[in-house]
């Protein structure tokens, strides 16, 4: 087989991954960086190439993660959350994912294989957490506007908490 057929083929043969980790909250700022560049250094060493990545900052989780550690489980409700996305022969998945395992400042990771689309537009996380807007609706609001508005008597609005309650107004 020609030289040049060998490395088209090589190339077929990768596929793009990404792994998103949490790094215990225990683990002090400085630190961080120190555990994500053994993260990227693991996918190198087998021969993957890092295409991206978002290095890991600290937020609050949706939940609790517990984790059994020094002999108890533990409860974490923060965590540094972070990305890397890659290239590598689906062969060496199982060589990184040990590599992660084995690294004991991980709270959790996963890795999944990216589609094209995926791969073209990459989520960045934590601006996406930054741009996020709440706005908190007062009762009294809603049926001011309602009645300047001249909508009907009878307002319904629902709460924050699912309940729903009714103004007349």
């Amino acid at each position: 087989m020609p030289a040049a057929e060998a490395v088209a083929g090589v190339e077929k043969d990768l596929m793009s991954y990404e792994l998103a980790f949490h790094v215990l909250p225990t683990v002090a700022e400085g630190e961080v960086s120190a555990v994500f560049g053994r993260i990227k250094a693991a996918i190198t060493t087998v021969g993957g190439q890092v295409t991206s990545e978002e290095a890991p900052a600290r937020f609050d989780l949706a939940y609790e993660i517990v984790k059994f550690l020094e002999g108890r489980n533990r409860k974490f409700s923060s965590a540094y959350f972070g990305w890397v996305r890659f290239t590598v022969t689906p062969d060496k998945i199982a060589e990184i994912t040990e590599s992660v395992e084995g690294t004991k400042e991980i709270l959790r990771h996963l890795i999944i294989r990216l589609t094209k689309v995926e791969e073209a537009n990459p989520f960045l996380f934590h601006p996406a957490i930054a741009d996020r807007k709440v706005e908190t609706i007062v009762l009294e609001e809603v049926a001011e506007v309602a009645v300047e508005e001249g909508e009907a008597e009878e307002t319904e609005v629902v709460a924050q908490d699912g309940d729903t309650e009714e103004e007349t107004v």
